[in-house]
């Protein structure tokens, strides 16, 4: 991974740091998210949660079997990743990636759009994401939402699907063990920090 990027104006400028947070649904995930973003760090929200509450709102129930559903989330997690740049942020924490919309679709066991497909050939050319990516281990149960209809089986058999497509490409995955909210925060704060030290 190159340490610059070129800016609008030729200019170097510092590569952004890209890490991301992946792992089963209901573990904790978001909340950290939250919290890193209350303790100042640039945070990406989760796309499909909010894919899936704008087409429940238009009256669709089941929105991840509706048409184009993949692609909506891959699109919104591109626009949030730019503006992100655009933010000059170097250090940037992804409430997941397209590499978990790719687990999302080997899940639901629907076919990888071309979009989807073209976009993680692009991460994995451009190096897009920090090779390291923290897996949010669950905390043993589920609670469930309007966007969240899984059981606690059901999430541990599709967080085995995310860590099966990032080790397939290539990442660490990064145990976050269940603990309270502010220590596994202290973790993964304590992680990115030593790897920027080393310019890893």
């Amino acid at each position: 991974m190159a340490d610059h990027e070129t800016g609008p104006a030729g200019e170097a400028s510092p590569r952004p740091r890209r890490y991301v947070l992946t792992g089963a649904p209901g573990a904790g995930k978001t909340t950290i998210a939250h919290r890193l973003r209350d303790r100042g760090h640039m945070v990406i929200d989760e796309a499909a949660t909010d894919v899936i509450a704008q087409r429940q709102a238009r009256g669709e129930q089941e929105p991840w079997n509706g048409p184009g559903f993949l692609e909506d989330i891959l699109r919104t997690q591109q626009q949030r990743q730019r503006a992100a740049d655009a933010s000059g942020a170097v250090v940037q924490i992804y409430d997941r990636s397209p590499l978990c919309t790719l687990a999302l679709a080997r899940y639901l066991r629907r076919a990888v759009p071309e979009a989807l497909a073209a976009a993680i050939d692009r991460i994995e050319r451009d190096g897009v994401y920090h090779r390291q990516v923290f897996l949010i281990q669950p905390i043993g149960f589920v609670a469930p939402t309007a966007a969240r209809r899984i059981t606690f089986e059901e999430s541990l058999a599709f967080a085995r699907v995310h860590e099966q497509v990032y080790r397939a490409h290539g990442y660490e995955l990064v145990d976050v063990p269940p603990a309270p909210v502010d220590e596994r925060v202290a973790e993964i704060e304590q992680h990115i920090h030593e790897t920027v030290l080393r310019g890893r």
